[in-house]
């Protein structure tokens, strides 16, 4: 299984584009948890410290993709360095402004302007498409290694993050993630040599990737996996709260990502069997499916046992995600044009943000209103919306050549 990896680092300059893009993306799992850690201390709201990381989520979604299609057209380097700056200048200001007890809109106001951060994903994964697009077994182990890293990002963001929070000071944890991102993203744009060229739009990418039918079902189921993602994280601070062991979230939230990291790691050296719609879809059911034992652990589990309980939960539903992301980064390859593909990955980022805003909102009004333990019905629901969308939509899933047998193992010996 190992060979599987090591293989997709035989391009020169892989490592390090893959290392550095790990640094730049800890922010991802940081920041929110950590907005919510720091404004819960500060404000004492879930309600205020969700809304905020929520509007933080929707900018995101609102600039990101126009980001992203901007890199496509300029390059990666060129767009980067100054969006990151703004982010970096905005989360400052956040920490400033939370810090002196500034009235509660001047924080909406730096949330939106930290919504021009990057996504350092997207520009990792499309240097493996530039460098494999040809060889689709390296391709799918490039894409499951980045769905492990992104994982493995959820593990370690939010220990630091609320460990940091809860013992150092409240700002901590979003201070952490602001100096990671400013380095890793200097960092990875050093890496001019893998930076993918930019492509001439002409006739081959008419309009926006989010024209295309299949783009918007995954977008679409993507907003619904967010709001399991964002709803998850808000409910488990508030549960472990709850329970009288608030630092303990981080781990509880990192054993949730853990077993998406162990599923991603065996998925990436598996070949691939079915098509990519069908294992779509049954990732969206398993992950739909496991949010029931979530739900009941919550609400008949207390204490300390209630923490391993919803821990253990977690843990069986988190096996769904990489997977199922890994599938999904493969079918945007298939259904956009190469001159599209960093914005067509970047509307998949926009679903997960629009849909971790909601998701957010919504459990912290739930768990302000009804308790920590009632939070959890919004990932369930949000799930079994991810999965109806799924099912309806896969049709448009399958690219205009689309034949229905499943991929090649390589096309490049």
């Amino acid at each position: 299984m190992l060979s599987s990896y090591r293989q997709i680092f035989d391009a020169p300059g892989s490592l390090a584009f893959s290392a550095t893009g790990f640094v730049s993306r800890l922010p991802i799992s940081m920041t929110g948890v950590g907005i919510i850690t720091m404004l819960s201390q500060l404000r004492g709201s879930y309600g205020v410290a969700g809304a905020v990381s929520a509007v933080m989520a929707l900018s995101a979604a609102a600039i990101g993709p126009q980001i992203s299609r901007l890199v496509d057209r300029h390059g990666q380097r060129r767009i980067a360095v100054p969006c990151t700056a703004v982010t970096t200048a905005s989360t400052v200001a956040l920490l400033l402004c939370a810090r002196s007890g500034a009235p509660d809109w001047t924080l909406f106001v730096c949330a939106i302007g930290m919504g021009t951060m990057v996504s350092t994903g997207a520009l990792v994964r499309a240097r493996w498409a530039h460098l494999y697009r040809r060889d689709t077994t390296k391709l799918h182990t490039a894409y499951a290694l980045e769905s492990v890293v992104d994982e493995i990002i959820f593990i370690v963001g939010p220990i630091l993050s609320i460990g940091l929070a809860t013992s150092l000071f409240p700002e901590a944890g979003v201070l952490l993630a602001a100096v990671f991102l400013a380095l890793g993203v200097l960092l990875f744009t050093a890496q001019r040599g893998t930076e993918p060229p930019v492509h001439e739009r002409g006739h081959e990418a008419p309009g926006s990737a989010i024209r295309s039918p299949g783009l918007r079902v995954l977008m679409l189921t993507f907003i619904a996996t967010g709001a399991i993602f964002g709803s998850v994280e808000v409910v488990t601070v508030g549960f472990a709260q709850a329970q009288g062991h608030k630092a303990a979230a981080s781990l509880v939230l990192a054993v949730y990502a853990l077993g998406s990291a162990v599923a991603g790691t065996v998925f990436g050296a598996l070949r691939p069997r079915g098509t990519a719609e069908r294992r779509f879809q049954t990732g969206v059911g398993v992950m739909a499916v496991t949010m029931v034992p979530l739900v009941l652990a919550a609400l008949w589990c207390t204490g300390p046992v209630g923490l391993v309980a919803v821990g253990a939960a977690l843990f069986v539903s988190g096996l769904s995600i990489a997977p199922t992301m890994i599938t999904t980064m493969g079918l945007v390859e298939r259904l956009v044009p190469p001159a599209q593909l960093t914005e067509g990955m970047s509307w998949t980022t926009t679903g997960l943000a629009l849909g971790v805003a909601g998701g957010s909102w919504a459990a912290g009004v739930l768990v302000d209103a009804a308790g920590a333990a009632a939070g959890y019905r919004v990932p369930l629901l949000a799930a079994v919306f991810a999965l109806l969308v799924a099912l309806i939509g896969g049709r448009w899933l399958r690219p205009a050549s689309g034949a229905d047998a499943p991929e090649p193992v390589s096309a490049a010996h």
